[in-house]
């Protein structure tokens, strides 16, 4: 994208269109910087990672700082992507521990929890969104689409706390008894409860509030 000249700058570019770039530069830039790692903000991808678990909103109101200040959304340092690739790395490591799993079993686990589930399936996330610039916009504008390195970014921070849930945590819960047999049985129930919310969403029925009544009223 050309920068843009303003009115009042005897044909000269503003400040904020001169730092604007192609969304090609952008791409450029941030994977260069993979290969830079004295370039990457580390502490600050930390700091993020710490937030989306205790004040996610403050994790958002940095993106829209970065966009009134360097003019777009999506991150322009990679040590996030980097940081939790390590934390892939480590976790599936464990997970290979805990499940015995063979070193060849565990690096081909490794392989597709990093470059299948997680950037893979963000790639393909943020491809379908960056489709809707051309489907769902309201207005057609330059100044107003989707990154695609946005869109990217938002599948990374969803994809975080997902990762620190299922592939850290569940690791210390996983407690195999080899003198059972058929413990499917015990997930049974839960096809019952999938069953009650299809219910309680085709009938209007706030469950929630409904358990409230409940022990409300029973201490009366």
């Amino acid at each position: 994208m050309l920068p843009t000249t303003s009115p009042h700058s005897n044909g000269d570019p503003s400040p904020r269109d001169a730092a604007r770039h192609t969304a090609g530069a952008k791409r450029y830039k941030y994977l260069r910087r993979l290969l830079y790692f004295r370039q990457m903000d580390f502490e600050f991808a930390i700091w993020q990672m710490l937030y989306l678990f205790t004040s996610p909103q403050r994790v958002y109101r940095n993106f829209h700082y970065r966009k009134q200040t360097k003019d777009q959304w999506a991150r322009d340092d990679p040590a996030f992507l980097v940081l939790l690739s390590i934390w892939l790395c480590v976790s599936t490591i464990g997970f290979g521990l805990v499940l015995d799993m063979g070193v060849m079993e565990t690096v081909k686990l490794l392989l597709w929890v990093v470059f299948v589930d997680c950037i893979g399936v963000g790639l393909l996330i943020s491809t379908v969104m960056f489709i809707s610039n051309k489907y769902l916009l309201k207005h057609p504008s330059r100044n107003f689409d989707v990154e695609w390195g946005y869109a990217f970014d938002v599948h990374l921070n969803a994809f975080y706390p997902l990762l620190v849930i299922l592939h850290f945590l569940q690791l210390f819960f996983i407690n195999p008894l080899p003198f059972l047999t058929n413990t499917v049985v015990l997930l049974y129930p839960f096809a019952l409860l999938g069953l009650l919310y299809i219910l309680s969403i085709s009938l209007g029925w706030n469950f929630t509030q409904g358990l409230c009544w409940f022990y409300k009223y029973r201490v009366k």
